[in-house]
């Protein structure tokens, strides 16, 4: 891939991909808690609130753009510290392991708290370890990978 921004959209597609099928798998037919529109749907309800859960099924497909398009922002932010952290460079499984925690945190500690003030207090549980479990596995590590290649070409 020679062109950043193609590098860029393969990384997040590939995270978000992977991503939203990791949480359908095991949101839905692990725990079966969710059906995998409530889950785009609460995605969406980050900007629609209550009309994500009573509105069409644009909320469904407003979710996945919204989905995709945080996918594609971490993906763009990975891209453009790389180049000016040397440690990124030594071990694409670690620094995927650190990005992953580090998106995981952004989400979990501060989007989701502003989007959704009355969410309950998070506890150490199994639920908790897998959705850190696949953050790290399903968005930092494509990306760290995908820059590591991309960059090794420059």
């Amino acid at each position: 891939m020679k062109a950043k921004g193609g590098a860029v959209f393969l990384a997040g597609l590939v995270a978000g991909t992977m991503d939203l099928v990791a949480a359908i798998t095991f949101y839905s037919f692990i725990l079966t808690k969710l059906h995998p529109t409530k889950i785009l749907r609460s995605i969406a309800s980050g900007i629609f609130k209550k009309e994500a859960y009573t509105g069409g099924p644009e909320m469904v497909f407003y979710g996945l753009g919204l989905h995709y398009f945080i996918a594609f922002t971490f993906a763009w932010f990975y891209f453009t510290i790389y180049p000016n952290f040397p440690f990124l460079k030594k071990n694409a499984f670690l620094s995927g392991a650190i990005y992953g925690l580090f998106a995981w945190s952004i989400m979990n500690l501060i989007v989701l708290p502003i989007a959704f003030p009355q969410l309950p207090n998070k506890h150490l549980d199994f639920p908790l370890l897998i959705s850190i479990l696949i953050i790290i596995t399903c968005i930092g590590f494509p990306i760290a990978f995908i820059a590591k290649k991309f960059y090794s070409f420059r």
